[in-house]
């Protein structure tokens, strides 16, 4: 019996740990920008991701232990995933990948556009988020890592305001 349980451990373990490296690539290969903006259809979309791939990990052990070993799991493939990310650079950049600039000196860099799936009126939403009138005033917009657009303009010298995923926004003054 013990034997039995220590099989779909592993089974459940093996699954688990399949199901989350093919959704860190597929995000990686569909595109950063979801990270951070979600739309309606992106949060249906995340829903049933996740029903779709719990049969996967756990199968039909729905029992409170064979959730919790795939709960265990996903922690700590994950915690090594961060670690090796952080350990080695080149590593994190091939999950992550790079930063995008979006905007220089005011002008919109349309192909960097088209590459990351962006259009103007999202990239709008953005500048004016960030408190800014035009994407003139813009001196620089990076698409980062993890799927926000961060904004710099010359306005950015007397106020620094950032957007944290919680959506907060924090206001900093500076004298």
């Amino acid at each position: 019996m013990q034997e039995i349980l220590s099989n779909n451990y592993l089974r459940i373990i093996g699954s688990t740990l399949a199901v989350y490296l093919f959704i860190v690539i597929a995000i990686r290969l569909f595109g950063k920008k979801e990270l951070a903006q979600l739309s309606v259809v992106d949060l249906v979309f995340i829903l049933l991701i996740s029903n779709a791939v719990q049969n996967a990990m756990v199968g039909p052990d729905a029992s409170l232990s064979g959730g919790l070993v795939a709960a265990t799991t996903l922690f700590v493939v994950n915690y090594i995933l961060k670690y090796l990310q952080y350990r080695f650079p080149k590593f994190g950049k091939i999950v992550e990948g790079d930063a995008t600039m979006l905007i220089y000196k005011g002008k919109i860099i349309s192909s960097h556009l088209k590459k990351a799936k962006i259009t103007e009126d999202e990239l709008m939403e953005a500048v004016r988020e960030h408190s800014v009138a035009s994407v003139k005033e813009v001196d620089l917009a990076i698409l980062e890592v993890d799927g926000s657009i961060s904004v710099l303009s010359n306005h950015y010298q007397k106020k620094n305001v950032k957007r944290h995923k919680s959506h907060k926004i924090i206001t900093k003054q500076e004298g």
